[in-house]
């Protein structure tokens, strides 16, 4: 009973852990270097998959920015100096909390635009379909075409 209950967290802690993508043959021999490698892996963004930092992408251009990295660091590289390094040959984008500045302003108050732009425009149809979508009322029906209506809902009914 205890060897299933232990194999069955294993396997629960196995599958809910996260994946990722860093290979073996990539990682550094010095722990502490490879601790930095990956907590820099994990601000930088995947230009492939876009959503994922390079440490939890298999693309091969997140297998070759991780080993820049590394490269980076084995050579003596600052955290400052790596993403400097990084950003200069892939722009702003590549960071996953990219800095606030007129190059990168569309990345930070898109969202709201976008929002606001969403907001107005509800307000907009709202209040044009609560006036009556600024309609004049329509005229009323001449004597002739109210006798004409009323001819032609009598021929229906029969």
């Amino acid at each position: 009973m205890r060897y299933s209950l232990l194999a069955s967290l294993v396997l629960v802690l196995a599958v809910t852990s996260p994946a990722l993508a860093v290979n073996p043959d990539e990682m550094l021999k010095d722990p502490a270097q490879e601790a930095r490698a990956r907590e820099l892996g994990k601000d930088l963004r995947c230009l492939v998959c876009q959503n994922q930092s390079i440490d939890d992408s298999d693309a091969d251009l997140a297998k070759d920015l991780r080993i820049i990295v590394r490269e980076r660091i084995s050579a003596g590289d600052t955290d400052q100096q790596v993403k400097t390094f990084v950003v200069d040959r892939y722009g702003d984008y590549v960071l996953l909390k990219p800095p606030f500045k007129a190059s990168t302003l569309v990345l930070w108050l898109g969202p709201f635009a976008l929002f606001g732009g969403a907001v107005a425009l509800f307000a907009r149809f709202y209040r044009r379909r609560k006036a009556g979508a600024g309609l004049p009322a329509p005229a009323p029906l001449s004597p002739e075409e109210q006798r004409r209506l009323d001819s032609l809902l009598k021929e229906s009914r029969q």
